[in-house]
């Protein structure tokens, strides 16, 4: 492996470390480069600046899924095409996935950065989602936020580009050019004093004054395709809103619902505890009484092993039983 593709390793990894560290790993890394006699390469790396927050889970977010990232990118190139072509059924489509996508990215970010140790706030969640948004519109963002090693959030974009504004551009331009060519023309025509070419002066003015209103006519079509591509938009933004407010909605619902879940197994299973101890009581009360029991059969069976033997024959048995039916002399 080359030099260059070392250095390019040791960035890559500065960038995808939590921000509380990079200092530290930079200068050291900075100083390995300088120890091995590569100067270049450690002014390159004592020059880099340390990632906000946001910008350090953007970058983890790009590191962790390389597909996802080109899907992401795709969608951008798609949304520009849509709002130069101003297509707005394809804007409102693009629109809600735009939406759904970036949400789902951001709170990806978010766990990424936890699981490396560094949890973020909703302020720095919502810092990940505009730059997602700004990436979405700026070529030259997406490019910065691909590399992964974004040390700070792109200038953000607020706006799609829209067929509308280089029209204008285009149309004052050819006015310009129309009046240039005029006025060229006039002073051509006053230098060389030719009468035939003062006579057409008027003409050529006429000309430049037509191309101009004929810009001006245009660049008014044009703003009014422009505001309603953004009427468009914003319907679409509209929908979008009221798609995730109903989406938040049904989790808040479900939320409720995991809660009282939660409740009844809690409930149900301090019964359960209950009913395990009276059945541990039931079977430690049965096993005394069965040891009662046992006792108490050895007991009636020693008494009875004492009791003396019954004679079979002889005068004994006859007396008792006659003083027995004798009457009480009293």
């Amino acid at each position: 492996m080359e030099a260059s593709d070392d250095v390019e390793q040791v960035i890559d990894a500065l960038y995808v470390s939590p921000p509380a560290g990079f200092t530290a790993a930079r200068d050291e890394a900075a100083a390995g480069l300088k120890a091995a006699g590569d100067q270049a390469a450690a002014k390159r790396v004592a020059g880099l600046r340390r990632p906000t927050l946001a910008a350090w889970a953007s970058n983890t977010l790009v590191r962790a899924d390389p597909e996802e990232v080109g899907q992401f990118l795709q969608l951008g190139q798609a949304l520009r095409e849509a709002h130069r072509a101003l297509d707005g059924e394809q804007l409102r489509d693009l629109s809600h996935q735009q939406h759904v996508v970036i949400g789902a990215l951001a709170r990806e970010a978010v766990r990424l950065a936890e699981q490396a140790g560094t949890p973020v706030s909703e302020a720095v969640e919502r810092e990940v989602e505009q730059i997602l948004r700004t990436v979405l519109a700026d070529p030259a963002a997406a490019e910065e936020w691909a590399s992964g090693r974004l040390s700070k959030p792109p200038t953000p974009v607020t706006e799609f580009p829209t067929p509308a504004e280089d029209a204008v551009a285009r149309a004052a331009g050819r006015a310009g050019a129309a009046r240039g060519d005029a006025e060229r023309a006039g002073a051509r025509r006053r230098d060389s004093g030719s009468a035939r070419e003062e006579a057409a002066l008027p003409e050529a003015r006429e000309d430049g004054r037509k191309a101009e209103r004929d810009a001006d006519r245009k660049a008014e079509r044009d703003a009014e395709r422009k505001a309603e591509a953004r009427r468009d938009a914003e319907r679409a933004a509209a929908a979008a809103e009221e798609e995730l407010r109903a989406a938040d909605e049904a989790r808040q619902r479900a939320l409720g619902r995991v809660a009282s879940a939660d409740a009844d197994a809690e409930r149900l299973e301090r019964d359960a505890a209950r009913a395990r101890a009276a059945r541990e009581q039931a079977h430690a009360e049965l096993a005394a009484a069965e040891k009662h029991r046992r006792t108490a059969d050895r007991a009636a069976r020693r008494a009875r092993d004492r009791l003396p033997p019954a004679e079979e024959d002889g005068p004994a048995p006859t007396r008792r039983r006659s003083r027995a039916r004798r009457p009480d002399p009293r």
